[in-house]
């Protein structure tokens, strides 16, 4: 990996274009001035035009020099990619789960682009999944799974919902490049109930981190700050517009309110972390985003980017485990479950997993864990190979029940 590094390096120092548009230029400069002269005094444009021919072809000449160069270190760096990332077959599977469901696909993608702001192209994409053009095959799949307007692809048209995310993206705007916290605030003020009903901080947070931001010393048209002024005008925001949190959250605004002794030498003060933490804004667009998602229904990150990126990490799991079974001649019938575990980061683990402590398999939507009087959870399928159907002692206490008394846990 070292070696295609300083190889990359090389690339980025030498194999660039930036001397081969001198070169042409100086190539354009030659035929302009020759241009002018020759409009000038049109009695010596042959003379001209031979004078013109050898500095011309020296100045291709040059650029081709340059070309091959940039060349040379292109075809290096990609032999090394070449040779660090070999080709791999991607694994083969007989059984894909959403074949079937092209309704749900079209319904992450557009929902995707609605949500990254692509709004146009979201609109083209809709417009030509939804088109009534499917062969007879296509709609009996669609009767079976469900049609494109059950699965709401009809309401990613609607203008509102794209309103809502041009909205996100002007107010993730103002607060990421302009520094202009009201835009959200005032939002965060028109959902203040649905946020309090969440348990959400976010309106308060936002008023914090206003009250910083002017603390500090807002920046003027000159860019400076004047510390003095934003102390005033952080006494007077917080006493106007955050009184109504003191039932809440006043030991916060207690905080907020004796760094004013701590001013001139904030950065050895205990509020050092809420006053010069350069992390702040970016950590409050992200919460700002989860909680606008929220109200809308919908998880914080997009779903198509997240199943993209757990393929990802899977897809090598799944070739080398495709390689074992090829070695060993054996296959994998089960549908609805991953033959090995794959190790997805903490964020991507959305729902609780059971494994029974008897078959020591995963339980499913088909063999659902199931909980005995006794308060022992076993999946279904051993509850009822223990049990035969009648009274049985569960295996790992002496109390006995009958299968009818336990109860389906829903994870």
């Amino acid at each position: 990996m070292e070696g295609l590094l300083a190889e990359h390096e090389r690339l980025s120092k030498s194999g660039t274009f930036t001397k081969s548009l001198d070169d042409i230029q100086k190539t354009i400069d030659l035929l302009v001035k020759a241009r002018e002269t020759i409009a000038a005094n049109t009695e010596t444009a042959s003379l001209n035009l031979a004078k013109l021919q050898t500095p011309v072809k020296n100045s291709l000449e040059d650029v081709h020099k340059d070309l091959e160069e940039v060349r040379k270190y292109q075809s290096k760096y990609l032999k090394l990619l070449d040779k660090k990332f070999k080709d791999k077959t991607l694994p083969q599977m007989d059984y894909v789960a959403l074949s079937a469901q092209p309704a749900l696909i079209n319904r992450a993608v557009a929902m995707h682009l609605l949500r990254e702001g692509q709004f146009s192209v979201a609109s083209t994409f809709l417009s030509e999944a939804t088109k009534d053009q499917v062969s007879e095959n296509m709609e009996e799949d669609l009767t079976m799974s469900g049609t494109e307007q059950d699965l709401g692809l009809d309401s990613l048209k609607s203008e509102s919902l794209r309103k809502q995310f041009a909205n996100m993206y002007h107010i993730l705007h103002e607060m990421k490049n302009e520094r202009n916290l009201l835009p959200a605030i005032e939002w965060a003020r028109d959902k203040s109930d649905e946020l309090e009903k969440r348990g959400s901080n976010l309106e308060f947070e936002l008023g914090k981190l206003q009250f910083v931001w002017l603390f500090v010393g807002r920046p003027n048209q000159k860019g400076q700050s004047n510390m003095y002024e934003g102390r005033q005008h952080a006494l007077e925001y917080i006493r106007q517009e955050l009184s109504h949190f003191r039932p809440r959250y006043h030991r916060e605004l207690q905080q907020l309110c004796g760094a004013i002794a701590f001013c001139p030498n904030l950065p050895q003060s205990p509020y050092r972390r809420t006053f010069l933490n350069n992390d702040a804004w970016d950590e409050l667009a992200t919460s700002f985003t989860k909680e606008f998602c929220a109200l809308l229904g919908l998880s914080a990150d997009s779903p198509l980017y997240i199943a993209a990126t757990a393929g990802a990490i899977a897809l090598p799991h799944f070739s080398k485990l495709q390689v074992i079974m090829k070695d060993k001649r054996t296959e994998w019938t089960t549908k609805h479950e991953i033959p090995v575990e794959v190790p997805l980061p903490p964020s991507y683990r959305f729902h609780s997993i059971f494994v029974c402590p008897v078959s020591k398999e995963q339980t499913t939507d088909q063999n659902p864990p199931m909980m005995m009087p006794c308060g022992h959870v076993v999946a279904k399928e051993s509850l009822m190979r223990l049990s035969k159907n009648a009274r049985f002692k569960c295996p790992y206490c002496p109390n006995e029940s009958h299968p009818k008394d336990a109860m389906k846990i829903y994870m």
